[in-house]
């Protein structure tokens, strides 16, 4: 059997369906639109067949499309995990790896490793992607996703990796305007920093739970952390983030014996497909940070 696809060209395909567009597809390859166009072109050249339908604001896949891009999806992660065989079997784990976390836990956990670990595994390449929702690993090509908090039900593997316990924590400035709040209903009285993205970040786990009306919001946590740290109000942040503020003083942690621990937002937890090609990678990543995070 002739196979006339070129491996580039579909990999070319699978870029533009994950990135929703050609110039997009582009940016993520670091290849030219032409190219890009060029191999869908000659892809459907080759099987004659119409594979997207195509306009200035939109693309959409034609039920062929649809087909044979879930089949070469499979198919190439069937070649990349017989590729991955034959290297684990000369050699140590190599090749690129995705890591997906929230921008805080990159920032202030992972960041500070890549020294040690690049030098133990120079022939990985990592790349940090800083996302704050949660993502599909598939469609963003992701090999591991850090998630903090309880996960929902998936067929991803989860290996937990600590728990980061939580501070409620204003600066001394603010503090020293506001006063300190003793009880959960003092907190009424206060400026209250929240998450403007993620709801059930903004319940404070008392022993009777506390859904906070925040005065200022974002979507971000450093964004949170760094508003606390100009004084705007008291935020509910985890220990990896703030361990060092109030070790120095641009920080203070407030009713911290009020606080239920262990609860779920505590959790640390990496999560990627149990048949995935870059096992030993991944495996390797994970054994070497998790020894090592200060959460």
């Amino acid at each position: 059997m002739t196979i006339v696809s070129r491996t580039e060209d579909l990999e070319i395909l699978l870029a533009v369906v994950d990135c929703g567009g050609f110039s997009a597809a582009a940016r993520q390859l670091d290849i030219q639109v032409a190219k890009v166009s060029r191999a869908i072109s000659r892809l459907e050249h080759e099987l004659n067949a119409t594979l997207m339908n195509r306009t200035t604001r939109r693309l959409q896949l034609t039920e062929e499309g649809k087909l044979f891009t879930e089949q070469v999806r499979s198919s190439l992660q069937q070649l990349a995990a017989a590729e991955e065989s034959l290297k684990l079997a000369r050699e140590a784990p190599s090749g690129r790896l995705r890591i997906d976390a929230a921008s805080p836990f990159i920032i202030h956990q992972l960041v500070p490793l890549m020294t040690e670990f690049r030098q133990l595994y120079p022939s990985i390449q990592p790349e940090l992607i800083a996302n704050e929702a949660i993502i599909d690993l598939i469609e963003k090509r992701t090999d591991i996703a850090i998630r903090i908090g309880e996960l929902e039900d998936s067929n991803l593997h989860a290996r937990m990796l600590g728990r980061g316990r939580l501070h409620i924590v204003a600066s001394p400035e603010y503090l020293d305007n506001y006063g300190i709040p003793e009880t959960p209903q003092t907190l009424t009285r206060h400026q209250l920093i929240g998450f403007s993205d993620s709801p059930h970040l903004n319940l404070w786990p008392f022993k009777a739970a506390l859904r906070i009306t925040p005065a200022i919001s974002s979507s971000n946590g450093e964004v949170v952390r760094q508003l606390c740290l100009q004084g705007h109000g008291l935020a509910l942040l985890s220990n990896f983030m703030v361990t060092e503020d109030i070790q120095k003083g641009r920080l203070i942690s407030v009713m911290q014996e009020q606080l239920v621990s262990p609860n779920r937002r505590e959790q640390v937890q990496a999560v990627y497909y149990r048949n995935t090609s870059v096992a030993a990678r991944i495996t390797a990543f994970l054994d070497f940070i998790q020894p090592r995070l200060s959460l």
